[in-house]
Order: C-alpha cells, then structure tokens, then sequence
C-alpha cells in the first residue's frame, strides 16, 4: 500500500491564479441587421401598447366614483 503526501500549496499561488487574465481579446459582437432591430421595436411597441391598453379599459373598472343605480341594488337591501 503505497502512502501519497500531498504537498501543501502556497495560498500565493491561489491568490495569483485568482488574478490571471487572459491576453486574448474576444471576437467582436456582430451587429444586429435593420430587420432585428425593426423586430425588437415592434415587440416592444407591442408589449407597450398592449400595457396602456389595459389601462385605458381597467379604469373605468377601477374608478369609485360612481353610484350604483336603482338596478345594480340587490333585493335584501330594499328589504325584500
């Protein structure tokens, strides 16, 4: 049986392999064609639109200000 030591590692040399850069470069992003870029403002005109669309047709759901009509009331609070 054969024993192994392992030898203890300098906490300098994982400080420094902590801090290596790399000297090479990435490759240049490629540019978005007018087609993407067209596409990523209709989707976002979209979702926009779509945002105040829903506003526009919640408010009046939201809004307190009006009384219920004779109608809406239900028949226990006439005392029926």
């Amino acid at each position: 049986m054969l024993l192994r030591w392992r030898e203890p590692v300098p906490f300098a040399f994982l400080a420094e392999a902590d801090r290596f850069r790399s000297d090479v470069a990435p490759p240049p992003r490629e540019r978005a064609s007018a087609g993407e870029i067209a596409g990523r403002w209709l989707m976002g005109l979209t979702i926009v639109a779509g945002l105040v669309g829903s506003l526009v047709l919640g408010m009046p759901a939201l809004s307190q200000d009006q009384a219920p009509s004779q109608s809406q009331q239900s028949q226990a609070s006439q005392g029926h």
